[in-house]
């Protein structure tokens, strides 16, 4: 053979040509070792993955764990493995999972070091959010939003190890904080709230003398284009800030005129440049919150900044002399660096025909869950497959409103509850069906006539753009959080579930949802067609009695129950309640604590006024704020 003869020829050969074969002969079989190698790993099914994430840009690697709890899925790498070490994990790309056969790294390091920031510093600028565990499906939207408008130069700060390990797992680029705080959500203006602000701000003071600037967000914010080109724009800034400002004083992309800028600086997004005039702000904000700890972050910042506000830097920018008289502040515009009431409700940069930057869910109710139902309903936030498939499907409903509620008459307190009240009459009969059926509730969108704020105005607020009506969030009449929560069944009945008006448009919900759809028809009962006990459909569309009982309810879809989404073209008249006294008790008292209250009529010391899910059932009920402080209590 070929091969033997080679062998017979070097045995023959001097001992120097015996060495050159011996070498060649060993790199052959090295060569072909690491062939193989490579062909078998790409072909192994540990390399395969599915994610729940929609793809991200293509210079990230995909996330593969199925859900919001801490996973540790195989990836598939693209690259060979660098060697462990610190320096490995600071260069690993946002979404690149560790393998699942890796040990955790010491907490050590994960600290906030230079070298970690330098790293993750795109054009001299890196993003930065903190938060803890509670807060982990809100990071997750984060980061995703970054990643998909293709900017990963950001960092995530843990303030409890739960989160720096959950955050680890799913390769996001995160530090530690060393607060060991709560991993709950401590609710806002709770002393741990106002410890989790001054936690920012140490954060912020520690960061800037890296030199490298700081875009700094809440976890409640999503940016929805990339703001890195925007900051550019304005170079001799030493500190851009967001605003609670509500009545615009530019039209276009703009910074805000700053002479006529009332709404408190906003510290949900801004950015710092490590000028020294912005680390001597830093310094100082720093130093007044830790001396006293009744002082709220942001109202630290805004009579710090207050000390000197102008003159302005010059005539083009809108840049202002601010502070020390040196610091030069600029405040981004509220129509597209936009807050919940400029973004939710006002709609500002729509009616602008701006492009939004971001939106920061404030101005609102009902909590943290308040605030996911905000970006859920405007399809901004991250959940997983089966928030989209729930058990037992949905059940939506075609609202009807009738023109004059919405368009006649002046737009008053009178004319808001009587449109509000009408719609909410037709929820509570899809809810008491949705109870029936064990289905989730898709809510229909709300419209109101007047805005919800804290304190007396007179429907809307003057020089906003707020139209009349306007399509408001589900928190400005319904308690969101209540709504979520899992009430004791013993006492309030089963759980309704409930789901955003938008969720049926939002590109993650599954095809073969929608696919398995069932319309429903409601018909006079004895009329043509309008036989439901046959319990089969006409051109894909079941003809349903008006005012069935709960026995026709059930007895009818239970024949459906594998359609993933049941429609009726109305609720009105549907359904003539629960047959089972306690049930019907129980459902009553569960849904009177959905309603919260409308606020506030201008110049009272009571000027809110309660809504009620059963203001019909009440001969006489009227939109009034309590006359006497007893009477100041929800109508349950």
């Amino acid at each position: 053979m070929a091969w033997r003869k080679g062998c017979e020829e070097v045995a023959k050969s001097k001992p120097l040509f015996l060495t050159v074969y011996a070498v060649v002969i060993i790199g052959i079989v090295v060569s072909s070792f690491y062939v193989f190698s490579a062909i078998s790993s790409a072909s192994s099914p540990s390399a395969q993955s599915s994610s729940w994430l929609s793809p991200l840009s293509s210079e990230e690697t995909h996330v593969t764990d199925q859900a919001l709890n801490v996973s540790r899925s195989a990836m598939v790498h693209t690259v060979s493995t660098p060697p462990p070490g610190p320096q490995n994990e600071l260069a690993r790309s946002i979404w690149d999972i560790p393998p699942p056969n890796k040990r955790m790294p010491p907490l050590k390091d994960f600290r906030l070091t230079k070298a970690l920031v330098e790293h993750r510093v795109k054009d001299n600028v890196v993003i930065v959010t903190f938060g803890n565990y509670a807060f982990m499906d809100f990071i997750l939207t984060w980061a995703k939003r970054l990643t998909d408008l293709g900017v990963s130069n950001f960092l995530v700060g843990a303030l409890d190890t739960k989160l720096l390990e959950a955050l680890y797992w799913k390769g996001i680029p995160v530090f530690d904080m060393g607060s060991h705080m709560s991993t709950v959500d401590v609710g806002w203006g709770s002393p741990t709230f106002h410890k989790m602000g001054r936690e920012k701000v140490v954060l912020i003071d520690s960061v800037l003398p890296f030199g490298y600037e700081l875009l700094m967000c809440d976890t409640d914010m999503v940016w929805l284009k990339n703001p890195l080109p925007y900051l550019a724009r304005y170079p001799e800034a030493d500190v851009l800030t967001s605003s609670d400002q509500v009545i615009p004083t530019v039209v276009d992309d703009s910074l805000e005129v700053w002479q006529e800028v009332t709404g408190a600086y906003n510290i949900g997004i801004f950015h710092w440049r490590p000028t020294e005039s912005a680390k001597k702000l830093a310094k100082q904000w720093k130093e007044m919150l830790l001396a006293d700890d009744k002082i709220w972050d942001q109202n630290g910042f805004n009579d710090i900044l207050h000390r000197q506000l102008g003159p302005s830097v010059d005539e083009e920018s809108g840049l202002v002399f601010a502070f020390d008289g040196k610091l030069r502040l600029g405040i981004f515009p509220a129509s597209i660096f936009c807050s919940g009431h400029t973004y939710f409700v006002q709609a500002m940069y729509q009616q602008l025909r701006l492009e939004p930057y971001a939106v920061h869910t404030t101005f609102q109710y009902g909590g943290t869950e308040g605030k996911r139902h905000r970006l859920r309903e405007a399809m901004h936030f991250l959940d997983p497959p089966d928030y989209y498939n729930p058990p037992g499907g949905f059940l939506s409903f075609k609202p009807y409103i009738p023109k004059s509620l919405l368009l006649s008459g002046e737009h008053n307190i009178e004319s808001h509850f009587t449109l509000v009240n009408y719609q909410m009459k037709q929820i509570r009969t899809a809810l008491a069906i949705a109870s029936l059926l064990n289905r989730t509730l898709v809510m229909p969108p709300l419209w109101c006539r007047i805005d919800r704020l804290w304190y007396g105005h007179p429907g809307i607020l003057e020089g906003s753009m707020t139209r009349q009506p306007f399509l408001c969030p589900l928190d400005h009449v319904f308690e969101v959080n209540v709504m979520l929560k899992n009430l004791p069944e013993e006492e309030f009945g089963p759980q309704i579930d409930i789901r955003e008006y938008s969720i049926f448009d939002n590109p993650s919900m599954p095809a073969e949802v929608k696919k398995s759809w069932l319309d429903v028809q409601f018909c006079k009962e004895g009329t043509q067609d309008c036989d439901a006990s046959n319990h089969t459909t006409v051109g894909g569309v079941l003809k349903f009695p008006r005012h069935s009982n709960e026995e026709m309810f059930l007895k009818v879809f239970s024949s459906f129950k594998d359609v993933k989404v049941i429609k009726l073209s109305s609720v009105q008249d549907a359904f003539t309640g629960f047959s089972n006294k306690e049930r019907e008790d129980k459902f009553r008292k569960r849904v009177r604590r959905y309603v919260g209250m409308w606020c506030c009529v201008p110049d009272r010391t009571l000027g809110h006024i309660y809504y009620d899910m059963y203001w019909d059932e009440k001969p006489g009920w009227k939109a009034i704020p309590p006359q006497t402080s007893e009477d100041d209590h929800p109508p349950w």
